[in-house]
């Protein structure tokens, strides 16, 4: 029933795309997203790399070491909520950039 994907099946796709969103419009949304998608693979990266070097050494645990681990995993997860945050205060300034340019578009439709 859904096997392939045809060409006109795409080349339909787009032209609706184009129609409910407007030609002039898709530049500047493909950018937005791309911005988006740029700051969120670079934040992503960065979790990882913290992640890697956080990871303590692979060792047998014994009891003493389930307390110390624990330990560490309470002061991990706070560089892990500071960076939510930093993603949340990025999104919300991409937001409102998009909404300032937004605004600036009707401003220039209205002139």
């Amino acid at each position: 029933m859904f096997n392939a994907m045809q060409p006109w099946h795409l080349i339909v796709l787009v032209l609706v795309v184009i129609l409910l969103f407007g030609a002039k419009r898709l530049p500047d949304a493909a950018r937005s997203i791309g911005k988006s998608m740029k700051i969120f693979k670079a934040e992503t990266k960065d979790l990882r790399e913290d992640g890697k070097a956080e990871e303590p050494e692979k060792k047998q645990i014994t009891a003493s070491d389930t307390t110390a681990t624990t330990a560490t995993t309470a002061s991990a997860a706070s560089p892990a909520d500071d960076q939510v945050a930093q993603l949340q205060k990025q999104l919300d300034e991409l937001k409102r950039q998009q909404a300032a340019e937004k605004a600036d578009q009707a401003h220039k439709h209205a002139s």
